[in-house]
Parts: C-alpha cells; sequence; structure tokens
C-alpha cells in the first residue's frame, strides 16, 4: 500500500474513523469512496499485523458509524 501517514494507523488503532478517512482524503487526494476502500484495506492489515494494539473487538469496531 502507498505510503500513508503515522497518523491513519494511530487513528485507525485507537478508533478515531472519521479522522482516518480524513488523513486519507488529504494524503491522496481522492474520493470519500476510495478513501473508505483504503481505510478497509488498512484496517485489515492492521488487525491481521497487530491484533493487539486494537483496544475495540473486530465485532464492535464499526459499530454506530455508518457512510
Amino acid at each position: 500500500m502507498e505510503q500513508l501517514p503515522a497518523s491513519v494507523d494511530r487513528d485507525i488503532v485507537n478508533h478515531r474513523i472519521i479522522f482516518a478517512i480524513k488523513a486519507i482524503r488529504e494524503t491522496r487526494a481522492c474520493t470519500l469512496h476510495e478513501a473508505l476502500d483504503v481505510f478497509a484495506e488498512r484496517y485489515e492489515e492492521l488487525r491481521r499485523d497487530r491484533p493487539d494494539d486494537f483496544t475495540v473487538s473486530r465485532e464492535d469496531y464499526g459499530r454506530g458509524f455508518y457512510s
């Protein structure tokens, strides 16, 4: 995956979804839909590579977030 700011990973791990998507859009100059795709891909990578860093379960992570 193309380099993203470290803040994106921190925001994803810390359940700060809106901030992560905003940083992706600013970095990539992309649409919201494209940013959501990048977010989802990076989220899965982080869940796979750094599962212990997450404080919210996979089931609860997106609860209440609608795009």
